[in-house]
């Protein structure tokens, strides 16, 4: 079967979990002997075609500038939707998965689908609705959410993440739910096992992208609490994102060089699983997150996670206070204090952690992936 994944986004040129939540699926898939093309931005350091162990990518615009303002800019994935017409087009393929955003990118997707009278699966990892998209763009919200209502209604079937995310496609964007096919983001459970833990020990860690509704200034505001009753707490900061400087800037200001480390983006998965596991805690403050696959890698490391109480975070779904973690709320005195109590009963955890993540391991859902898209 040849399948098309249509993001402009593609791993490991752009690191998220969303980008390594495909890559993964699909070099299984690939193993399995099944043909996979990403038609995608090209990033810097890309060629415009490349075959990188046997999975196609090709880049259909070269991006510029991808975030402006912090914020993921309209023109350009305007300008890959458009790019896409014509190389959907001349493509030949079973089946299309279209990554729900950049919503443009839907519209060539399904004109392609019905031109050779294929299907099209689109993964949803978030809807937003009317309420958040004008929080997110003010008055432009409004069409924003026009065009969100209008892309979810164009695939044949949704691939929802999470049981938070098909609520909110049926109920903000009133999606059928017979369309819906709920199916977890997956992780290398075993492969994670076989890490060993890094010489370099933290109390803290976060790993994600360094974007605004991450909320990573009420951790640092955290730690500036907790340095007064533990001049050596320890927090590492890893990934990279618009925000970054903001967030160094912030550190330097409360005199946290010593025990604030930004590591960048780490081009080692391997190396990331290490310092997670000589970690006693990871702590995931985003106001907005699909599933939170970063969660079930937390829990296969053997530490619990802290998350906050938001009505858009999925991740607090994967919580179960005091059993592999807290929910907490968004202010810096609450996340202090749930950090304190966490790193205490964070080795009774451990075990907890590891059992529940063994149940996301990619062995034991990709079968259910295998089945949407021949179906």
């Amino acid at each position: 079967m040849k399948i098309v994944i249509v993001s402009d986004r593609v791993y490991p040129f752009f690191k998220g979990g969303g980008e390594k939540r495909y890559w993964d699926l699909f070099n299984i898939l690939k193993e399995k002997g099944h043909e996979i093309h990403f038609y995608t931005g090209q990033w810097p350091g890309m060629e415009k075609e490349m075959n990188i162990k046997g999975i196609y990518l090709h880049g259909v615009y070269r991006v510029k500038n991808f975030y402006v303002n912090g914020r993921k800019s309209i023109k350009e994935s305007i300008i890959y939707s458009l790019k896409l017409f014509p190389a959907l087009i001349k493509a030949d393929f079973d089946v299309i998965d279209c990554e729900q955003m950049p919503l443009f990118s839907m519209f060539p997707s399904k004109f392609a689908c019905l031109l050779k009278r294929k299907k099209l699966i689109a993964t949803w990892h978030e809807a937003w609705g009317e309420e958040y998209w004008k929080k997110y763009l003010g008055k432009k919200g409004i069409i924003g959410a026009f065009i969100e209502k209008l892309a979810s209604k164009l695939p044949d079937k949704i691939i929802s993440i999470s049981n938070h995310t098909t609520k909110n496609l049926i109920e903000k964007l009133k999606v059928n739910p017979r369309k819906i096919i709920n199916l977890p983001n997956g992780i290398y459970f075993k492969e994670i096992q076989k890490i060993k833990s890094s010489k370099e020990k933290s109390d803290i860690i976060f790993v994600g992208r360094l974007l605004s509704h991450k909320n990573v200034n009420f951790l640092i505001n955290s730690i500036k609490l907790l340095k007064e009753k533990n001049a050596k707490i320890k927090l590492i900061i890893i990934g990279d994102g618009p925000e970054r400087k903001n967030l160094e800037n912030l550190s330097k200001q409360f005199g946290l060089e010593k025990n604030i480390f930004f590591k960048g983006f780490l081009q080692d998965e391997k190396e990331v699983y290490s310092l997670m596991k000589s970690s006693k805690v990871f702590v995931l403050p985003s106001e907005r997150e699909g599933f939170g696959i970063v969660v079930i890698e937390s829990f296969a490391c053997g530490i619990p996670v802290i998350t906050i109480n938001h009505k858009d975070n999925a991740s607090k779904d994967l919580i179960k206070n005091s059993e592999n973690g807290f929910i907490t709320n968004l202010n810096e005195n609450d996340l202090a204090e749930t950090i304190n109590q966490t790193i205490r009963q964070s080795k009774k955890m451990k075990f907890t952690c590891i059992n529940l993540a063994e149940k996301y391991d990619w062995e034991n859902i990709i079968q259910k992936f295998e089945e949407v898209y021949s179906g």
